[in-house]
């Protein structure tokens, strides 16, 4: 792409938000992954809801399926999106890491991968403030894309 092509610059070469206006309404799905490591302990008082902050999992659910609804609000260049779907799921080794799944979709012009990258981010964030009382040492690690379908680019499915 040449530089005079990049779609998200005026003609003074300041930031905008593209023209989606012309763009047609299609199904579209993103899928978002992150992995929050912790100390064994520390998952299995998750596990056994003995975190003093409450139920780590359902908060962060909600807060990850908030923070998906909100995204255009903290990021400046995203679209307001109509989502018809935000689901998060979790998922652990059984020792020390408990990955993060996110679920968005909609019937738009715009996709819906930032939504799904912000979902996990927040989820995490709040197993992370929820813990940090117990295990400060947790550290989040591979937030990313795992795949999103629909608009003009297609599918998109990251290497394993």
């Amino acid at each position: 792409m040449e530089k005079d092509d990049l779609t998200h610059f005026n003609d003074e070469k300041r930031a905008k938000m593209v023209d989606v206006t012309s763009k047609s309404e299609t199904k579209r799905r993103a899928i978002a992954r992150a992995t929050i490591h912790m100390n064994e302990e520390t998952l299995a008082r998750i596990h056994a809801g003995k975190i003093a902050k409450g139920d780590v999992l359902a908060v962060a659910q909600v807060a990850g399926i908030m923070a998906a609804k909100k995204t255009s609000e903290l990021i400046p260049m995203c679209h307001p999106i109509m989502t018809t779907k935000a689901d998060i799921s979790f998922e652990d080794d059984g020792n020390t890491a408990l990955t993060i799944t996110s679920e968005v979709v909609t019937v738009g012009k715009t996709g819906v991968e930032m939504e799904a990258l912000t979902a996990v981010t927040i989820a995490a964030l709040t197993i992370y403030d929820m813990c940090k009382a117990m295990d400060k040492g947790m550290r989040i690690e591979k937030t990313y894309l795992v795949e999103k379908t629909g608009g003009k680019s297609g599918t998109f499915k990251a290497e394993a």
